[in-house]
């Protein structure tokens, strides 16, 4: 259920306008002939989005180098997004033994929602950008 519920984001993340980021993962996913090559499918799409915030994000710092204010509260922005990001998939999946109750579709589970999840950050980290004067 969860899978699917991950598929159907990742679809949706398509139609809003990411499709150039999912396409990568579907065609690694489209080849794969084992779990195990999902999984691996899955983790590299969540390396790629987060490369992507990443940049995002040193982008913001770099802008922002002469508001230190801003650039601090942007920092605890960050911080927050990331507990909240771990809290929100430990409650997905809240058994102790995770891949005895998960099973071995587990990793691309945690790794779509991720990926998903770092999409929405970075929609709202490139919002935040364009919210900044270009003098700040």
């Amino acid at each position: 259920m969860k899978c699917l519920v991950a598929t159907v984001a990742i679809g949706l993340s398509c139609s809003l306008g990411l499709c150039q980021d999912v396409h990568a993962y579907r065609t690694c996913s489209n080849a794969a002939t084992s779990q195990a090559e999902l999984n691996q499918c899955a983790s590299e799409e969540t390396k790629r989005v987060d490369a992507e915030l990443n940049a995002i994000y040193t982008k913001l710092l770099a802008e922002l180098s002469k508001n230190p204010a801003a650039a601090a509260k942007v920092k605890a922005e960050r911080s927050a997004w990331i507990n909240y990001r771990n809290a929100y998939v430990d409650a997905m999946y809240p058994e102790e033994n995770k891949q005895a109750a998960y099973g071995s579709i587990f990793p691309m589970e945690v790794d779509l929602l991720y990926a998903i999840l770092t999409r929405e950050q970075i929609k709202d980290m490139s919002n935040l950008r364009r919210s900044f004067k270009p003098n700040y």
